[in-house]
């Protein structure tokens, strides 16, 4: 009994090679900085790649997590980020449903609205005094509230709905549902892709956002990590020196260089959006392609 092998074309062979270079490329960085993040001083003040540490250490986290509210910070982070991101979703689905109807009044009129908005605001100072009006100053609604509408989301979910057969919509409201449980019984679970990937967005911009928090937050309580690791990065920097125990954290080494610490900050405020990514990667393709297409 003969097994046939696959021949694989030299157009193949050096298709996978450069796959695997540029799969490189992209892993190094972020490998380097990890093992940057536990290394030695010594280590990491030498010349040349380190692929591999040394010696495990974990002053550089020690320092991070024990410099002044970052652990409130981090928390005020991941409440900002699901808050945000279910506004944002909530508002973008109650939007997007209406507009993906023709039979809408207005629907055009209502679209360019929302184009005109996207392209153009009113700026920073009168967004400062919207949120001052509202009493919205110093509170965590004030970095969730003037950023959960956002019109390109809107766009995107519309696109998608309307791909959406409606003969399931007809048939629905013929056996006597109304609007508002077409969409929660029926179109949402349909939506997964294009919800999984405006989620992503969401996430991903509350996250790693900081300029709210630093115009509208007074309270260090309330403030947002990025805020606080930019403090303490900066208080370092200025410092010039490595002494940990002299900035207030708690890491125990008396020679943490700031390259350590920079690389521990790196991987602690990716660390969640990394872990989420693959669990709604295989939407994230599908959804953004289908709602880019239909208008």
């Amino acid at each position: 009994m003969s097994v046939n092998k696959k021949k694989f074309s030299f157009f193949e062979i050096c298709l996978a090679i450069g796959f695997c270079f540029f799969s490189f490329l992209v892993l190094y960085p972020f490998w380097q900085t990890l093992v940057l993040s536990f290394s030695d001083p010594n280590q990491a003040s030498s010349l040349g790649a380190n692929l591999w540490p040394e010696k495990w250490i974990t002053d550089a986290y020690q320092f991070v997590f024990g410099y002044g509210h970052i652990m409130k910070a981090y928390m005020n982070t991941i409440i900002r980020t699901l808050t945000g991101t279910f506004l944002i979703v909530a508002f973008t689905m109650l939007a997007a449903y209406p507009l993906s109807k023709k039979e809408l009044p207005f629907r055009n009129t209502i679209t360019i609205f929302f184009l005109i908005a996207m392209f153009f605001s009113g700026g920073i100072i009168p967004d400062y005094l919207l949120v001052k009006n509202l009493g919205l100053i110093d509170t965590r609604w004030a970095l969730v509230l003037p950023t959960a509408v956002n019109v390109f989301y809107i766009i995107i979910m519309r696109n998608y709905f309307m791909t959406i057969d409606k003969g399931i919509e007809e048939s629905a409201m013929m056996d006597g549902a109304s609007y508002f449980t077409i969409l929660t019984r029926i179109i949402l679970p349909l939506s997964k892709p294009v919800i999984a990937t405006i989620a992503l967005w969401a996430a991903v911009f509350h996250w790693n956002e900081w300029f709210h928090a630093l115009v509208y937050i007074q309270d260090d309580a309330k403030s947002v990590l990025q805020i606080i690791v930019r403090d303490m990065l900066t208080a370092m920097d200025l410092s010039q020196s490595t002494d940990a125990a002299a900035l207030g954290g708690g890491g125990s080494s008396k020679n943490l260089l700031l390259s350590n610490v920079r690389a521990a900050t790196v991987i602690i405020s990716i660390g969640p959006i990394v872990l989420v990514y693959p669990f709604v990667q295989k939407y994230f393709i599908k959804g953004i392609m289908i709602g880019s297409l239909k208008g």
